[in-house]
């Protein structure tokens, strides 16, 4: 089982930047495709942006297409979101997920194709 906790949340200016991080501890995260998911107040939890394991594979959700980077370091059992150009829909809470896989280029973006979420962190944007 691995456990993920993720940081960088905060309140911001519209057009600022945020980078988000999830570490992972308990298992290798090399061996897991991740994402990240976000909930705004009185919404569904909505897909942001996902990773194969090897990081040669990546996919967004129009919405944050060319604002957000999704990566990954291995080795240091991190995942990151570069956030750029901050807009004040994008206020939500921020969920780092996780689920292993055998495919090294697999991507998951539905919500129920992942085992283990972080505890969320607050992202706002103020305008």
């Amino acid at each position: 089982q691995v456990q993920l906790v993720e940081s960088g949340g905060g309140l911001v200016q519209a057009g600022a930047s945020l980078r988000l991080s999830c570490a992972a501890s308990g298992r290798t995260l090399s061996d897991y495709a991740m994402g990240w998911f976000r909930q705004a107040p009185g919404k569904e939890r909505e897909f942001v942006a996902a990773i194969s394991r090897s990081g040669g594979n990546t996919n967004y959700a129009d919405s944050v297409k060319g604002r957000f980077t999704i990566s990954r370091d291995n080795a240091k059992n991190t995942v990151h979101l570069q956030m750029n150009s901050l807009k004040p829909e994008d206020t939500a809470v921020y969920y780092c997920a996780g689920t292993r896989t055998l495919l090294i280029l697999s991507i998951k973006k539905g919500s129920y194709e992942y085992e283990y979420w972080g505890q969320g962190t607050q992202v706002t944007v103020s305008s």
